[in-house]
């Protein structure tokens, strides 16, 4: 659960109770001694302490009680408000048990504070502590309390069911994708790649020159069969395999130096707690890129740039290809995946040549430090 914060509406009804119990308690008959003066600061702790109440429901719990307790001795005559206000919040939050045991021995602590008052003798001192405490409204505070907390539970759960049911349904239309490809295009272009194989190695055994269009087809099956082979990776992989995340950019920057790539890794910023769908995405994107850079970039050297920042996750992947601004490659499916996976993050993506020559990989994941 989230650090709760004190807001504008928390204050409004913490000034509203305090206001109220500090009216009660001067429509009685005292004066200015340090006793009555305690008194009244009682009261208006007591009610000020309900702005905390969803940040510390228990601490609230126990003051509002003390404050309670405190001023009944110092002779206020005033209903124990700001602790049903705080009976109400606990119990929401789950603080069941400790609930029972403060309401409990404010049970017992109130008549004994309005006894030792002097307001009244011994059996009037207990029937005021049930009028003051008013017990129904005790029970009713903790009930509410109780049926709003079942409620946001049941809501949660809710909410959980949808998400992994929508969750199991697209990791079964995924697989079934990959089965889909699998059975109807593995085969398919294993044959014409086989086939095209073997027409340029029987022209070169007898001698003849192999036509281009013929390595042509060769080399498309090769590339097709290389794709469709990292589209069913990718398709059954998120499940199938552990997550990957930024614990594994630095193998596929070991991955692409044994490509022949020079490749370096630099982490920036103080590194804190991102979701894993977050980490997963950095992971594509460094994986996605790489993987281009070594087939189509003509590039020798390339650069992994991770920035922690407060708010946010920056990625940017650099090379030094033979990109520019007039041979920009048409985006492919591998970017187009990159682009919606950030996207659907609330993130930004750029892929565009540099100025100075190569190609520039740059993507920006808010991260929520809130949760």
């Amino acid at each position: 659960m989230g650090r709760e914060w004190i807001g504008l509406g928390d204050w409004a009804i913490a000034i509203g109770v305090a206001a109220t119990l500090l009216v009660t308690g001067l429509s009685g008959q005292h004066s200015a001694t340090m006793v009555d003066l305690l008194g009244y600061a009682l009261l208006m702790a007591g009610g000020l302490a309900l702005a905390a109440r969803r940040r510390s429901p228990v601490t609230v719990l126990t003051v509002t009680g003390l404050c309670a307790v405190g001023y009944q001795a110092a002779g206020f005559d005033v209903p124990a408000v700001a602790y049903l206000f705080a009976v109400y919040a606990a119990v929401r939050a789950g603080h069941r048990t400790a609930t029972v045991g403060a309401s409990v021995t404010m049970l017992a602590a109130l008549p004994l504070a309005a006894l030792a008052s002097g307001l009244h003798d011994t059996g009037e001192a207990f029937a005021q502590a049930r009028g003051a405490l008013e017990l129904a409204w005790l029970i009713a505070a903790g009930a509410a309390g109780e049926a709003l907390r079942q409620a946001e539970r049941r809501a949660d759960e809710a909410e959980h069911t949808l998400e992994e049911t929508a969750r199991r349904r697209a990791d079964e239309e995924r697989l079934r994708i990959a089965r889909e490809l699998h059975d109807s295009l593995t085969h398919q272009i294993s044959v014409i790649k086989v086939q095209a194989e073997v027409a340029v190695h029987v022209a070169r055994k007898r001698g003849e020159e192999v036509p281009e269009p013929l390595l042509a087809i060769q080399e498309a099956g090769r590339e097709a069969s290389r794709e469709l082979r990292a589209t069913l990776e990718a398709l059954r992989d998120d499940d199938a395999s552990p997550p990957r995340g930024l614990d594994h950019v630095a193998e596929l920057v070991e991955k692409a130096r044994t490509f022949g790539l020079d490749t370096t890794l630099t982490v920036e910023g103080q590194r804190h707690v991102v979701p894993a769908a977050v980490e997963r995405t950095v992971y594509r994107i460094v994986q996605e890129s790489l993987t281009n850079i070594a087939r189509h970039g003509d590039a020798t050297t390339a650069s992994v740039r991770i920035d922690h920042r407060s708010d946010a996750l920056a990625i940017r992947i650099d090379d030094d290809g033979k990109a520019t601004q007039d041979t920009a490659p048409t985006p492919g499916v591998g970017l187009l995946g990159m682009r919606e996976r950030v996207t659907a993050l609330g993130g930004r993506l750029r892929a565009e040549p540099r100025g100075e020559g190569g190609f520039t990989v740059q993507a920006e994941l808010p991260v929520d430090q809130s949760s």
